[in-house]
């Protein structure tokens, strides 16, 4: 089982940009397709981001797509999460899991989930 840590969350300008990192520990990292998920008060948590175990495939949720690119270090047991462009609707707690089912865009097919790092994107 992985153990997930989140870093690099913050408040930021609307306009600005952020790199979330994910730290794993644990066996076979290498092996996971990895999810990034945010989720802000009173909603549910929603995908964001998935990168396959090689890091030859990504998705992007559509809110996503031209702003955030999800990268991994296999050798660093590493996920990143590339943010620009930001708004204030990306505000939200952002966290990190491995992709245990089968969609790769349902958060209950992913688990070993990470405590969550805040953006908060205000002026």
């Amino acid at each position: 089982q992985l153990q997930l840590v989140e870093s690099g969350g913050g408040l930021v300008q609307p306009g600005g940009s952020l790199r979330l990192s994910c730290a794993a520990s644990g066996r076979a990292f290498s092996t996971y397709t990895m999810g990034w998920f945010r989720q802000s008060p009173g909603k549910e948590r929603e995908f964001v981001a998935y990168i396959t175990w090689s890091g030859e495939s990504t998705d992007y949720a559509d809110s996503a797509k031209g702003r955030f690119t999800i990268s991994r270090d296999n050798v660093k047991n590493m996920v990143y999460l590339q943010m620009i462009s930001l708004r204030p609707e990306d505000t939200a707690v952002y966290y990190c899991a491995a992709h245990l089912g089968l969609s790769m865009l349902d958060p209950g097919d992913y688990g070993s989930w990470g405590q969550g790092t805040q953006v908060t994107v205000s002026a």
